[in-house]
C-alpha cells in the first residue's frame, strides 16, 4: 500500500471516531430527557485491497491464503436502544409512561406520529396534548360510556364540564320490627258535616250530583239552625287540600276542580263532575289504601254515606292523619264558602308500625323523597308474622301518592321469609326515565330486617345503602394499565371516558426520528399496528409517571474514552505517514 493510501486510512479513523463521539455526546446531553433512547455507532471496515486472492493446494504447493490490506473504517449504521428507561412517579394525572413495547400515538398538523414521551397536559379545550401541542390519540366512548374501538380520536377529558347522574335501582334496609306489638284495629277517622242538595237540608247528597251544572248546589248545616251554600254548581269550583299531616309529615298540596275540562292543568291535579269523583281524588291525594294483598289490607279510604264524608286513614299508629277544616279551601266560587268541608276527628290510628323516609334519584339526578311504612297485619300460629308495607311520595308526578304496596312474611324465628312485592315505581314527567322503578332489598346478606319481640323500643326500619346519585361534574381521572381513562365525580360515580391507543412496529430501528422525542414510520419499520396496551405485544401504561432516559452514563464515558483513543491513534497514523514521506523526500536530496 502506498504511503498516500495510509493518509486515507488514518482519515477514515478520524472521521468514524469523530462521528461516534458526536453520537456519544448526544446521548450524554440527553441523559435527563424523558423517554430518550440511547444510540450506538456500528463500525465496519471500509474497503479491502486485494494483493492476492490466494491459491489452492497442488502437487507443488500446499496453497496460499489471500493477501489483503484494509483501507480504513466507517460507520455502517446507528442503532437505537429501545429498552425501557426507569419509571419515575410524578403524581400528575396527565403524565403517562409505557413499560414495555409500544408508542403513544399523536397527531401533529394532520400527520400521525409516535412518541414514548408521556409528559402530557390538558389544553384550554381539555384535550390531552404533548409539550409542543400535538394531540394525543385514543378511543372515545359512546353515550353509555362504552369504548368505541377502532376509531382514533383526540383524547378529550372534560374536567369541570362533563356531568352525569345515575338513577337509583336498589335500596337496602335493615331494622327490627316488634313482633310483640299489637295488630291494628283501624286507622284514624275524620268525618265532615253532611252535604245536602237543598238549603232546607232535607235531601242528602248521594255523590252523583253533577256539580258542573248551574243550580246543582250543595249545602251544609251552619250550626245555628240554618244552612251554608257550601259548593255552588256550575262555577268550576277548585278545592285545594293543603297542610294535611300523616304521622307528623306534611303531605303535598293537591287540587281538584269540579269541571268538565281535562283532568290535569298547570294548577289542577285532577277534575271531575261529582262528589264521588272528589272522594276518589282524596284517596289518591291522601295515600289511602284498602287494596287486599293475600287477605291483608291497610283499610284506608274515603267514603260518602248519607251525605257525610268519612275519611279513614291507613292502619298503623305512625299513619295517623291530621285533617282539619282549614286544610280544604274552595276557590273560583261565587257564593260558596271558603272551607266547605267542616271536619271532625272521630278516631285515632293504632297498631304496631315502623316508618322511615329516604331519598332516591331519577336518571337526571333529581332527588325524589319516599316514605316507607311497615304495618303489622297478622300472626300465623307457630309460623311468624305478616306485615304490609306501603311506599308513598310527594314527588310522584302522577296523582296517586301511593307508589307501592306489598306484604312481608317472617318465620317463627323472626327471620325474613319472603315479600309479595319489593319494588315501587314513581312517575317522572321531567324528561327522566319514566317510571323510576326501585327495588327494596329487605334481606341482602349483612343488611336485613327481622321481626322479633323488641319490647318498649318499638319497631325500627331504616335504609342503609343504596345506589344512584345526584348530578356530579367530572373533577378527577386516572389511567389504568390498559390505557383506560376513568373519570371520578364528586357524587361518588366513576365512568370510563376514553382509552389511549398504542402503536407497535415489527422493527423499531426502522423508525425515523423527527425531533422532539417523536418518530414517524420509516421504509424499514413496517406499518404501525394500532391497538390497546397489554395487547398485540404492547406494554402496560403507568399513570402519574414518566419514562426516564435509558442512557447509561458510565458506559457512555467509557465509550467516550475509547473513541477519543481511537481518534488519537488515527491521527498518529497520519503523522507517522507524514514523517515517512518527509524521510523519503530527504533521500532525493
Amino acid at each position: 500500500m502506498s504511503l498516500t493510501g495510509a493518509f486515507s486510512t488514518g482519515l477514515s479513523g478520524l472521521d468514524a471516531n469523530s462521528q461516534n463521539i458526536s453520537i456519544i455526546g448526544n446521548n450524554i446531553s440527553n441523559v435527563n430527557t424523558p423517554s430518550f433512547k440511547a444510540q450506538r455507532a456500528m463500525f465496519t471496515t471500509q474497503f479491502m485491497r486485494n494483493l492476492s486472492l490466494g491459491s489452492p493446494p497442488n502437487g507443488d504447493s500446499g496453497g496460499t491464503n489471500p493477501i489483503q490490506t484494509g483501507l480504513g473504517t466507517r460507520i455502517a449504521g446507528i442503532q437505537t436502544d429501545f429498552t425501557n428507561g426507569g419509571i419515575s412517579a410524578t403524581g400528575i394525572a396527565t403524565n403517562m409512561a409505557i413499560e414495555g413495547s409500544g408508542f403513544f400515538i399523536i397527531e401533529q398538523a394532520g400527520e400521525q406520529l409516535y412518541t414514548r414521551d408521556g409528559q402530557f397536559s390538558l389544553n384550554s379545550e381539555n384535550k390531552l396534548v404533548t409539550a409542543d401541542g400535538s394531540l394525543v390519540q385514543g378511543y372515545d366512548v359512546d353515550a353509555n360510556f362504552q369504548i368505541i374501538p377502532g376509531v382514533l380520536d383526540d383524547m378529550d377529558i372534560q374536567l369541570g364540564s362533563l356531568t352525569i347522574a345515575e338513577a337509583t335501582a336498589n335500596v337496602n334496609f335493615e331494622g327490627i320490627l316488634n313482633a310483640s306489638g299489637t295488630i291494628s284495629t283501624g286507622g284514624s277517622t275524620h268525618t265532615t258535616r253532611t252535604f245536602y242538595t237543598d238549603a232546607l237540608l232535607t235531601t242528602t247528597e248521594t255523590g252523583t250530583t253533577d256539580l258542573t251544572v248551574g243550580g246543582n248546589d250543595l249545602y251544609i248545616d251552619d250550626g245555628a239552625g240554618g244552612s251554608f251554600l257550601a259548593i255552588e254548581g256550575g262555577t268550576d269550583t277548585i278545592i285545594t287540600i293543603s297542610g294535611v299531616e300523616k304521622g307528623g309529615q306534611t303531605l303535598a298540596d293537591r287540587t281538584f276542580a269540579f269541571s268538565t275540562t281535562p283532568a290535569v292543568t298547570a294548577t289542577v291535579d285532577d277534575s271531575g263532575t261529582s262528589m264521588d269523583d272528589f272522594i276518589a281524588f282524596m284517596n289518591d291525594a291522601l295515600g289511602l289504601s284498602s287494596v287486599s294483598i293475600n287477605g291483608e289490607t291497610l283499610g284506608g279510604g274515603a267514603t260518602l254515606t248519607a251525605g257525610q264524608i268519612t275519611v279513614t286513614g291507613n292502619e298503623g299508629a305512625v299513619q295517623d292523619l291530621l285533617l282539619e277544616t282549614g286544610h280544604f279551601t274552595a276557590s273560583n266560587t261565587v257564593s260558596g264558602i271558603a272551607n266547605p268541608f267542616v271536619t271532625t276527628k272521630t278516631g285515632t290510628a293504632d297498631g304496631e308500625a315502623a316508618r322511615t323516609s329516604f331519598v332516591v334519584f331519577d336518571s337526571l339526578g333529581t332527588q325524589v323523597q319516599v316514605d316507607l311504612t311497615v304495618v303489622k297485619q297478622s300472626v300465623v300460629p307457630d309460623g311468624g308474622t305478616i306485615w304490609q308495607w306501603v311506599a308513598e311520595s310527594n314527588d310522584n308526578d302522577a296523582l296517586p301518592r301511593i307508589v307501592g304496596l306489598g306484604n312481608i312474611t317472617f318465620d317463627q324465628n323472626g327471620q325474613f321469609v319472603s315479600a309479595t312485592n319489593s319494588a315501587f315505581s314513581i312517575a317522572r314527567l321531567n324528561g327522566a326515565d319514566d317510571p323510576l322503578t326501585v327495588n327494596m332489598l329487605f334481606d341482602n346478606g349483612i343488611d336485613n330486617i327481622s321481626a322479633l319481640a323488641t319490647g318498649p323500643g318499638g319497631s325500627i326500619i331504616s335504609p342503609v345503602r343504596q345506589d344512584g346519585s345526584q348530578v356530579g361534574t367530572l373533577d378527577a381521572f386516572s389511567v389504568g394499565e390498559d390505557g383506560t381513562i376513568t373519570g371520578s365525580f364528586p357524587n361518588g360515580l366513576t365512568r370510563t371516558i376514553g382509552q389511549l391507543a398504542i402503536a407497535t412496529f415489527i422493527n423499531n430501528d426502522g423508525l425515523v426520528q423527527v425531533g422532539n422525542n417523536k418518530y414517524e414510520a420509516g421504509a424499514n419499520s413496517g406499518n404501525a399496528v394500532i391497538g390497546q396496551a397489554l395487547t398485540l405485544g404492547a406494554g402496560r401504561i403507568i399513570g402519574g409517571a414518566i419514562e426516564q432516559s435509558n442512557v447509561d452514563l458510565a458506559e457512555e464515558f467509557v465509550n467516550l474514552i475509547t473513541s477519543s483513543t481511537g481518534f488519537s491513534a488515527a491521527s498518529r497514523v497520519i503523522t507517522t505517514t507524514d514523517q515517512m514521506l518527509q524521510q523519503l523526500l530527504l533521500i532525493g536530496r
